[in-house]
């Protein structure tokens, strides 16, 4: 079983004094993460809900060895991301909306020149290739220029282009941002296509009904701190995703306000 076990996670940002004043901080220090902690499993898709702002992307970069933690850590199968990032990389694919693609090569340039950096047979590549190309298809656009494509189009390149290395773990930022209801439906189907094919997928967003439609278990992050973490029937109560997340969050709010 693959597992990945996040270990309060901590990160903190310096910030200007425009910043400072219209947060209402006394401090230019920003903690973007407060001491994050959770576990996922291959098999399943664990989603980070939450607002935009509350520290999902931080920590998702910080999963994806992309910074470093002020401390705290992630373990993929007992390797560590902060002590060990290139033996992570190897396992891991990592999507972004901010993921930028040469937009003066076409797609078939872009995904034999990862299949090379990431240095596998050009046998394997080739059929691998074939492989995603025809289950996204790509075919109909492989030899088009980048600069060409649509925002679902590129998103399919991307997709390809994460997951050309056959990694165990799977980290998707915000996938479905930005795109049309098809490519928004193609990106869902792969994301449960990876979990049926016993990847560990973690996914961050702020929509509810990605969530509900794709997660196993989810965690509610608000302010960088997880207020809940639990089974998707259990975290909804009987009751519509938002209207729970929207319950946790007034409570939260209400205790932390109480407590300032």
């Amino acid at each position: 079983m693959q597992t990945l076990e996040v270990k309060n996670l901590v990160k903190t940002f310096n910030i200007s004094d425009a910043q400072r004043k219209s947060l209402g901080l006394e401090s230019r220090k920003k903690t973007a993460v407060a001491g994050i902690s959770f576990t996922a499993h291959s098999g399943e898709i664990f989603g980070l809900l939450g607002p935009n702002g509350a520290g999902k992307t931080t920590t998702m970069r910080m999963l994806a060895t992309l910074i470093k933690p002020d401390s705290g850590d992630a373990l993929y199968n007992d390797i560590s991301a902060v002590t060990s990032p290139e033996k992570v990389r190897a396992s891991l694919a990592f999507l972004t909306a901010d993921l930028k693609l040469d937009i003066k090569s076409t797609a078939s340039d872009m995904y034999d020149f990862f299949a090379e950096l990431y240095h596998i047979p050009k046998e394997r590549a080739s059929k691998r290739k074939t492989k995603l190309f025809e289950q996204f298809g790509i075919n109909e656009f492989a030899e088009t220029k980048i600069s060409k494509l649509s925002q679902g189009q590129k998103q399919k390149v991307s997709l390809v282009i994460s997951v050309i290395h056959d990694p165990s773990f799977i980290i998707f930022d915000e996938p479905t941002n930005g795109l049309d209801i098809i490519a928004s439906r193609d990106v869902r189907d792969f994301i449960i296509d990876m979990k049926n094919q016993g990847k560990c997928v973690i996914i961050s967003t702020h929509l509810f009904d990605l969530v509900e439609k794709v997660c196993d278990r989810a965690a509610m992050i608000i302010d960088g701190k997880i207020v809940i973490n639990d089974t998707l029937e259990n975290l909804k109560q009987g009751k519509p995703l938002e209207d729970a997340f929207y319950e946790f969050y007034t409570e939260y709010k209400e205790k932390t306000d109480g407590e300032g």
